[in-house]
């Protein structure tokens, strides 16, 4: 990590360090499961620490830096490592965090998903959340999925990222990527131009504002597979989170839309492992069944929780009993379970 630079930890137990952390008048740092450790004893300069980074954005970027203070760019070394990059200005200079991403896009198995995620990718239509917090590794989750479809369909798949991470090659699939700024201005404004550019499949980067949660919901009630990512932790706050976006005159039309568009909702978050060797994922989730959809449609979310408890045989699954599978496996403590949990009780 470059001072000033917030690192984001790969899913499950990867033995690659996934983020370095440059940061002016302070050592370069490297994240390692979840843990900032020194990567060099050196101080780096305000002046030592922006040539560096400034070295690393191309004209435009660099523009936008000066301009804003920050900005979002993958910065890759030719037959070496791609990493996702962000670079900004704070009170001692600027700081960066260049995060690994991998050359191959995971599989699901490697991530830990249950099975019930593998399904997803038979539906032609409708919409698939994968939430959880900063860091949770939803866009690993997101390129599996893509891999799968890359390899089972024979569909063209667009997908709009800010910026683009795992890189798809064409496999079965025609998989474009767009990346926002570069190729278009913002993910509202790719979305409005997808359903021309004949796509089966729209996957989208993150669902951050009203206007990107509207056109994802459209563009699955006309007959496309969404994929979309949002920074909410449990599926039963991703609903609420979806229809609380909207007016509160629009929020019954927007029940019944997402109510007839939900395919699923997968939320994850990333764990310690007991013996301190990695990070595990613990995965919430919920499929859109028909009582789920009833539940939504008629406002009342807050019983989609005992749902999920009695939904095993569907493919359901809640937080804590991710968690009590991980505890009982000794993978990760009853602490960081409890830390995590939706009942904490149940840990302690």
């Amino acid at each position: 990590m470059i001072p000033g630079m917030k690192g984001r930890s790969r899913p499950e137990s990867s033995k690659v360090c996934p983020s370095r952390l440059p940061h002016a008048g302070a050592q370069v740092k490297i994240r390692v499961y979840g843990n900032l450790i020194d990567l060099m004893p050196e101080l780096l300069s305000p002046q030592e620490c922006e040539l560096v980074l400034i070295s690393a954005m191309e004209a435009d970027q660099r523009e936008q830096y000066f301009e804003e203070g920050q900005v979002d760019f993958t910065y890759a070394v030719p037959h070496v490592a791609r990493f996702r990059t962000n670079i900004y200005q704070q009170h001692s200079g600027p700081c960066g965090v260049f995060h690994f991403i991998p050359a191959e896009p995971p599989l699901l198995g490697d991530l830990g998903l249950p099975s019930a995620a593998a399904k997803l990718v038979n539906h032609k239509n409708g919409i698939v959340l994968i939430t959880g917090p900063s860091g949770s590794g939803k866009t690993s989750s997101m390129a599996a999925l893509v891999n799968l479809l890359n390899e089972e369909r024979a569909d063209h798949v667009l997908s709009i990222e800010d910026p683009i991470e795992y890189l798809h090659v064409s496999k079965r699939c025609v998989v474009n990527q767009r990346e926002v700024n570069r190729h278009t201005r913002s993910f509202a404004n790719a979305l409005k131009s997808a359903l021309r550019e004949d796509p089966d499949v729209i996957c989208i980067g993150e669902l951050r504002d009203l206007e990107t949660i509207s056109l994802a919901l459209s563009a699955a009630e006309t007959g496309h597979l969404v994929l979309g990512t949002m920074h909410t932790q449990g599926a039963v706050r991703t609903i609420n989170r979806v229809i609380g976006a909207y007016p509160p005159t629009q929020q019954a039309q927007v029940r019944t839309m997402l109510s007839e568009s939900l395919r699923a909702v997968i939320s994850q978050t990333l764990i310690k492992t007991k013996d301190g060797t990695g990070r595990v994922a613990a995965h919430e989730v919920m499929i859109g069944t028909p009582a789920i959809r009833n539940l939504i449609r008629e406002n009342r979310t807050f019983q989609l929780a005992s749902v999920l408890q009695t939904g095993k045989s569907r493919g359901m699954r809640a937080m804590d009993e991710s968690l009590m599978e991980l505890v009982t496996k000794n993978i990760i403590s009853k602490k960081d379970a409890a830390l995590n949990a939706d009942d904490p009780r149940q840990f302690r």
